[in-house]
């Protein structure tokens, strides 16, 4: 059975989209996530999730990409969906909290070659 957690991200996301609140995003960093560093206290941080701050943003069901500036500098930023401890509007607070979950990748891969399928 897939996680409800993409699902609740989402709908959360849109919620705080559609009543005109900044959507933020608090996540456990670990090897698995892409981020700017110095941005990280302790192996947490959280992510502007707004249209004027994350370009590009998709959410599916194993990540949360999108690019955003840091300083001035722009940034690809992955962050596994696993990985997201809370979603919430920055005006309220209001939203959801989430345990970290393990880390599966199932992301397909290319492989180098056919291989038989019985």
């Amino acid at each position: 059975m897939t996680s409800q957690k993409p699902y609740l991200i989402s709908a959360i996301y849109e919620w705080c989209e559609d009543n005109g609140f900044t959507p933020y995003l608090s996540v456990m960093v670990d090897k698995n996530t892409m981020v700017p560093m110095q941005y990280v206290e302790n192996n947490q941080i959280v992510l502007d999730l707004s249209d004027t701050a994350a370009k590009n943003l998709i959410i599916d069901k194993q990540w949360i990409t999108f690019k955003a500036s840091f300083g001035g500098t722009p940034n690809d930023i992955a962050v596994p969906t696993c990985n997201v401890t809370a979603i919430f509007a920055r005006e309220n607070g209001q939203g959801m909290q989430f345990q970290v979950e393990p880390f599966i990748d199932d992301t397909p891969r290319k492989s180098g070659g056919l291989r038989l399928v019985k």
